[in-house]
């Protein structure tokens, strides 16, 4: 992919992201993320209803009129995005990939912060760590991980979340909120997960296509698994077959809002085919309101 190329995608990226945020997000990014907690502000006259524990005395002493200490919300966040690159991501039968949909949500997400003034860093990993770019503030940075997203090629192929959580537990010293972009086929990782939400606020973002979901009745199928390179044939015609995978996918469903639950983290599931706009919208707006 040529340069021009790459720049007209970002920039594409970029007017659409930022349409999302102002139409749909306004404010409710802000609000639903608490900041590092309060920090002095001013002083000013006492009022009736005041919290006297506010008062501050020697400003009071000095001028015979009592005076209240003022605070505000440290709104500084850190935004880190940790972002499955792995083979499987390459998936996706309703116009879109599944990696498609996992850059735009994360243009999102960064352009978000950047509107809130937030530093906001990435790693991409597979089953090894592929890239790791520090937590910055700015508008070079957000087009940085985006541009680095369109034209980065992973050396791994297979999804193991343990080497992106045990990384960032790592690297990232302060709390953090982070941003787990991924379909989550990766082998146990409650315990990184666990160690993670100790310091972190920790957010998942489950993304999956509609033919992981359901298969349709389309006759022999052959199939490749990006990450393994096994392939299969199913018949797709035979009722077993399709309900098998079915299942599989409720199971994997089921098991990762287990976890989630276990660990009280949110978890939030993306369809290539649906709206994700309307479900971080709804998470924001729920999340403000805690």
């Amino acid at each position: 992919m040529d340069t021009a190329t790459i720049l007209k995608k970002v920039k594409k990226l970029e007017i659409k992201t930022r349409a999302i945020i102002k139409d749909l997000f306004a404010g409710d990014y802000h609000s639903a993320f608490k900041g590092k907690g309060m920090s002095f502000s001013e002083v000013r006259e006492y009022s009736y209803g005041d919290d006297i524990r506010n008062i501050d005395w020697n400003v009071t002493a000095r001028n015979n009129v009592p005076f209240v200490k003022v605070f505000e919300e440290e709104r500084e966040l850190t935004i880190m995005l940790l972002i499955d690159m792995s083979a499987s991501n390459l998936f996706g039968t309703q116009n879109v990939l599944k990696k498609d949909l996992i850059t735009e949500i994360c243009a999102v997400l960064a352009f978000s912060a950047l509107g809130n003034q937030d530093k906001v860093g990435a790693v991409f990993f597979t089953d090894r760590i592929e890239k790791y770019i520090p937590p910055k503030k700015g508008k070079q940075n957000v087009l940085k991980i985006i541009r680095e997203m369109i034209l980065f090629e992973p050396t791994g192929k297979k999804t193991d979340l343990n080497i992106g959580l045990h990384f960032l537990n790592n690297i990232q010293k302060k709390k953090a909120v982070c941003f787990i972009i991924s379909d989550f086929m990766s082998p146990p990782f409650e315990k990184y997960l666990r160690l993670s939400g100790k310091k972190h606020d920790v957010i998942g973002l489950h993304i999956f296509d509609e033919r992981e979901k359901e298969l349709p009745d389309i006759g022999i199928l052959k199939i490749i698994n990006p990450e393994t390179g096994k392939k299969q044939i199913l018949d797709t015609t035979s009722s077993k077959v399709r309900l098998f995978f079915k299942n599989e996918f409720v199971h994997h469903t089921d098991q990762l809002e287990k976890i989630f639950s276990t660990v009280s983290m949110d978890l939030i599931s993306l369809s290539t085919s649906d709206s994700y706009i309307l479900k971080l919208h709804a998470f924001f707006k729920k999340r403000s309101k805690r």
